[in-house]
């Protein structure tokens, strides 16, 4: 295995234990704010903005200086404020550093998914973009279990201090192992942009944004579900979030397999389907201790199947402005992670109870079914009125 894809799970091992450690920890973070856990959903949201926001942004920015360069300045941020984020005591000081911590996430996806992609072997694409992500995903094995730990245990300050620490690593790694790369963009920003008017990126984009929200509805409120609605105590909550990350590791690779012997968009919709059978049943079989553990391991493990697939279908539909159309793929996974704790937020504040999340969540992976049929069909018009062309001429 290549140093530099190596160096690339480092990162997103750092970024995946940021993103999802907040929700083992949401319970601590609200008690000690003296909010509700509604209100510290808002967190998750903060930093899904600004990945939104930055990785856009920041990959047009980043457009003229060499990627491996690029990389390596996103994580010093990401290491920056991630860090900064231990010391807030309040709600809305917790809030902007939360959103500043978001903004280099999105770029660095989105950027070394494309230079995973260049730096593979023929016809290994979807391996090495899987590589990329398992950093993302062992985080969930192994970092946010550590950072749940020491959120509960100790302060929930100190899991953003470790994850500090691992941005360390991360940049190191991204100086020392990734090779010199030319420019991100070879065609300016400017031109990039004429990739937005292709109406078939922004209906992956609201797949990515509709589909994985479904899975953020339920993952966001894991906790409060596992002790609350399962009656779990609270300390067996870093298992399940282990338990979760080993269906994550195994749901990337699947996915990967998946992307390989199906077209991407089939992965997607194959797993999307699976997914609402999943979080159906685990509405239904919450209140059980066990069964709620075997579907907790089933919905992570069909919910990163979608990672390489989602974005493999970005960068085919992106062509030409591939590392543009790669980072805004991590914002619609990030608006789906928003709009998936925002909405599942919702009927629990109603008082609905934690597990009405979990029906949200089906609701939304259900859309996405549909989007990704009408994506096909899109493709289907496309290719056939290419073909008039090609007869007409």
């Amino acid at each position: 295995m290549k140093k530099a894809l190596i160096a690339l799970a480092v990162g997103g091992f750092g970024i995946g234990m940021t993103e999802f450690v907040i929700m083992g920890i949401l319970p601590n973070v609200a008690n000690d704010l003296d909010i509700t856990i509604p209100q510290a959903g808002h967190f998750i949201s903060a930093y899904a903005l600004g990945v939104v926001v930055g990785a856009p942004l920041l990959t047009g920015i980043a457009g003229r200086w060499p990627a491996h360069k690029i990389l390596m300045w996103l994580m010093v941020w990401f290491t920056v404020f991630n860090t900064l984020s231990a010391f807030a005591n309040s709600y809305n000081t917790l809030m902007i550093v939360r959103f500043l911590s978001g903004l280099p996430h999105g770029a660095f996806f989105g950027i070394g998914a494309v230079v995973a992609g260049k730096l593979a072997k023929p016809g290994k694409a979807a391996q090495a973009i899987a590589i990329m992500f398992t950093g993302l995903t062992l985080a969930n094995v192994l970092g946010v279990p550590l950072g749940t730990y020491l959120g509960q245990h100790f302060s929930w300050g100190a899991s953003f201090l470790a994850v500090g620490v691992v941005g360390v690593l991360a940049v190191l790694s991204v100086k020392f192992w990734m090779p010199e790369l030319p420019k991100s963009s070879a065609n300016g920003f400017r031109k990039d942009l004429k990739v937005l008017k292709r109406r078939e990126l922004w209906m992956v984009f609201l797949l990515t944004t509709i589909g994985t929200g479904g899975f953020f509805a339920w993952y966001s409120y894991i906790a409060p579900l596992i002790t609350n609605v399962a009656g779990h105590p609270e300390s067996i909550v870093s298992y399940v979030m282990i338990l979760a990350g080993i269906g994550m590791v195994a749901g990337n690779f699947i996915g990967a397999k998946l992307a390989e012997k199906f077209s991407p968009i089939n992965a997607v919709i194959i797993t999307l389907i699976i997914m609402v059978i999943l979080l159906v049943s685990n509405t239904l079989f919450a209140q059980d201790k066990i069964v709620v553990l075997v579907l907790t391991f089933l919905i992570s493990t069909f919910a990163f199947c979608l990672a390489t697939p989602i974005q493999m279908a970005m960068i085919k539909t992106a062509k030409g402005s591939e590392m543009l159309g790669s980072s805004l793929n991590q914002s619609a996974f990030n608006v789906g992670n928003a709009s998936g704790a925002y909405f599942a937020g919702l009927p629990i504040a109603m008082g609905y109870g934690i597990s009405s999340a979990t029906l949200v969540g089906a609701a939304m992976a259900g859309a996405g079914v549909f989007i990704a049929f009408g994506i096909i069909v899109m493709r289907h018009k496309r290719a056939k009125r290419e073909e008039l062309v090609i007869a007409y001429e």
